[in-house]
This record gives C-alpha cells, sequence and structure tokens, in this order.
C-alpha cells in the first residue's frame, strides 16, 4: 500500500471553530471517524481506511497540532486538552454533514474519542479504542514499569522547552526511536508513511503542540477526568478495546476489565502487534472494526 491515500479518498481542509483541520474523506454509507495518535498523522489508517471505505463513509483527520492541521501557539494547555481537541472533531463531522457516527481512535486520538464521547453523547454512536486504558487510571496506577515503559509521557510534559529542544535536534531519530521500540510480530511500516510523518514533525510547532498535549494530558485533562468520575459519568455508547498482544498495554493491564470502570459497554480483544495496530495488524483491525461498527 502506498501513501497518500487511493482514490476515492479526497483530502480538504475544514474550519472546526477557527482551526483548521486536514481531513481525507472516502466511501459511502454509514460515517465513521479514523483518529491517529503520536506521531503518526490520517495515514496511521492507510491499510484499514480503503477496506472500511467500501461500506462506510471514512473521515480521517490530523489532529490540532499534528500533520497539516493547524497547530495553534500553546501559550496554555488547555488549548490541546482533548476537550478542544474533541470539538475541532465534532466541527468536522457537522460541517461534513454527520450528527451522528461512529469514533475509532488509536493512542492520542483514543483520548480525543473517549473524551468526545464523555462530552458530546449525542453524537458518538460507538467508540473503538486502540491500544490504551484511560489516561486517569493510567497516572493513578504509575509505577517504575510504567515510567519505564511510557517515559516519554512524562519527557514530553516536561517544562522550560527541553523535549522541544532535544527533539528539535533530530526529529527524525526520535520518530522513528518511537515507532520501531513500539513494534513486534506484525507487518511492517510503510516507508512512505515514516516519511510523511517525519516531514510533518519536523516543523517545531508540530513539536510544541505535541508536548502541550502531553501537559495537557498530566494537567488539564485529569482535572476533566476526575470531574467526570466524580459526577458518576461514563461512556454510554458501545465501545470496542482492541491492544497489541506485545504492548505494554497488553502486558500490563486488564484492558477489558479497566475499561468496563469507565464505559457501559465494553468488548473487545488482543491483536497480534505491538502498539501501532492499524499498521502492524490491519487486517485484524478492519475484521474487528467491519464486525463492531454500526451498519
Amino acid at each position: 500500500m502506498s501513501v497518500p491515500l487511493p482514490s476515492p479518498f479526497q483530502p480538504r481542509t475544514v474550519d472546526a471553530g477557527g482551526v483548521a483541520v486536514h481531513t481525507v474523506v472516502g466511501g459511502e454509507g454509514p460515517p465513521v471517524l479514523l483518529l491517529h495518535g503520536y506521531p503518526q498523522t490520517h495515514l496511521i489508517w492507510h491499510d484499514v481506511a480503503p477496506a472500511l471505505a467500501s461500506r462506510r463513509t471514512v473521515v480521517l483527520t490530523d489532529l490540532r497540532g499534528y500533520g497539516d492541521s493547524a497547530k495553534p501557539a500553546p501559550v496554555t494547555d488547555d488549548l490541546y486538552s482533548k476537550r478542544a481537541m474533541a470539538a475541532d472533531q465534532l466541527a468536522v463531522m457537522r460541517a461534513l454533514g454527520f450528527d451522528r457516527f461512529a469514533v475509532a481512535g488509536h493512542d492520542r486520538g483514543a483520548r480525543v474519542g473517549h473524551r468526545m464521547a464523555l462530552d458530546h453523547p449525542e453524537a458518538v454512536e460507538a467508540l473503538a479504542v486502540l491500544d490504551i486504558v484511560p489516561t486517569r487510571h493510567t497516572f493513578a496506577h504509575a509505577d517504575a514499569a510504567f515510567g519505564l515503559g511510557y517515559y516519554h509521557w512524562f519527557f514530553l510534559a516536561a517544562g522550560n522547552g527541553i523535549p522541544e529542544r532535544l527533539i528539535g535536534n533530530d526529529p527524525e531519530f526520535w520518530i522513528r526511536s518511537r515507532m520501531d521500540a513500539r513494534h513486534a510480530g506484525g507487518a511492517t511500516y510503510d516507508e512512505a508513511a515514516v516519511r510523511e510523518y517525519v516531514r510533518c514533525f519536523s516543523d517545531p510547532a508540530a513539536i510544541a503542540a505535541s508536548c502541550a498535549d502531553y501537559r495537557a494530558a498530566a494537567g488539564v485533562d485529569l482535572e476533566h477526568d476526575e470531574a467526570d468520575a466524580a459526577a458518576g459519568r461514563k461512556v454510554r455508547c458501545p465501545v470496542l478495546a482492541l491492544w497489541g498482544a506485545h504492548s505494554f498495554v497488553g502486558r500490563t493491564y486488564d484492558v477489558l476489565a479497566i475499561w468496563r470502570e469507565y464505559a457501559d459497554d465494553v468488548s473487545g480483544t488482543a491483536l497480534p502487534s505491538d502498539h501501532y495496530l492499524p499498521e502492524e495488524a490491519p487486517a485484524e483491525v478492519v475484521r474487528e472494526l467491519a464486525g463492531f461498527l454500526p451498519r
């Protein structure tokens, strides 16, 4: 599979409340929004989206601060809260004419999807989360293994410009080292896609935005999550949790049990991969999503 995505996928820019969101749309049928994680762009779905588009309208975006979407200067971390990023995505879907839709997110995109399902339950009819457990759970149960396995959570959230300066010195090394360290047993990465990730992440504004994303996760996002927990709010729509059998998530957590503390209707399974499920195990991701998404 080569990138960019083939016809019938068409790129466009959507104004999401003043934030320009790079958007790609293809297929016909019930809508599904696919959200990428760190440090990718929408192209992480390059082997998944065409298969889903045979029966669905597939919308792929670059999150605020990533890829070819706008990168507002992170003067405050709440500009990169999952609440703000989810609002962007809701605005994109409404601009495309979809008031209710399914969401599938990997990594950071799954956290955006989780927040969207909580903040806008009228819009999200089904949610698939790939290789995460909720942010609130991870911080509440962080230990030495988490600190070593997910050290980037703390590194990227550091202040005083430290991660921005260090990553900016060699962004390609950072991207490739992160991806190579979290790959096991699945398909190899598409080199054209990796080059796109490097191109986009070589923009200092993207590095700054992604650090703000992680700072928000350790701050304002937790405040939002704690407020939901105190109010007893859970995800009401069906949730599909997929994780890599070889990933830190798969090795460390009882994924389904944890998600059942945060959502009413949860199913899911492990896939033969490490962290980057849409690239390492695309056929399995397609199979699971096809069986889960509304028809």
